[in-house]
């Protein structure tokens, strides 16, 4: 029986994509949550030394990966949510490379510590990078049949934009009276039987 252990902060961050992927699946898995003053022990566990990192055993085989979208990935084509068919996959990727640069974006924000430095990121964030991806995102949304990217269903960058819109707070309000599709897409995967359950009874974090 193959065991899942991921290894990540108390945050939703770079993890909780990880997390909604075995949300959505059912599939049991440890999501061990490092204490920062733990994190020193653990870093020297992870291939890149860095979390979120996955551990899944298998009898005597163990395999550890690292990097949130890779991991995304695997598990995705393990759960069937990779897309269907090459074509669509490929074009789930090309959109899930997108939102990564936009996640890579926020990030800088979300590290940032001088609050004046912080204050002016925030600002170019809110009034001109992410209305600049999400006008892609729109658009592909808005000729959805589903709600979701692509009409056959939930994939995993549907659950990656889910995550990266729970991280903006009350500001996705604000997105949300312009890109209505989007907000279409929110409303779905929230509402989507298995990560519902999660959502209600995850725990409470700062971000």
């Amino acid at each position: 029986m193959v065991h899942y252990k991921l290894y990540y902060f108390n945050m939703k961050g770079r993890g909780e994509l990880i997390r909604l992927l075995f949300a959505a699946a059912g599939q049991k898995y440890e999501d061990f949550r490092i204490e920062q003053k733990d994190w020193p022990e653990y870093k020297a566990k992870a291939p890149f030394g860095q979390a979120p990192f996955l551990e899944i055993t298998n009898g005597k085989k163990t395999l550890v990966l690292s990097q949130s979208v890779a991991i995304g990935r695997f598990l995705s084509r393990k759960f069937g949510f990779a897309g269907k068919g090459d074509e669509e996959q490929a074009m789930v990727d090309m959109f899930g490379d997108e939102i990564s640069d936009l996640m890579n974006e926020f990030a800088k924000f979300m590290m940032e510590q001088d609050e004046a430095k912080k204050k002016e990121i925030f600002e170019k964030l809110q009034n001109e990078i992410i209305p600049h991806y999400m006008k892609f995102f729109e658009a592909k949304l808005a000729n959805s049949k589903t709600g979701f990217f692509f009409d056959s269903g939930l994939t995993w960058i549907d659950l990656y934009l889910f995550n990266l819109l729970g991280l903006l707070g009350e500001q996705r309000n604000q997105l949300f009276e312009h890109f209505k599709a989007i907000k279409t897409l929110y409303d779905k995967v929230s509402e989507h039987g298995k990560i519902k359950t999660y959502l209600e009874n995850r725990p409470e974090t700062e971000r």
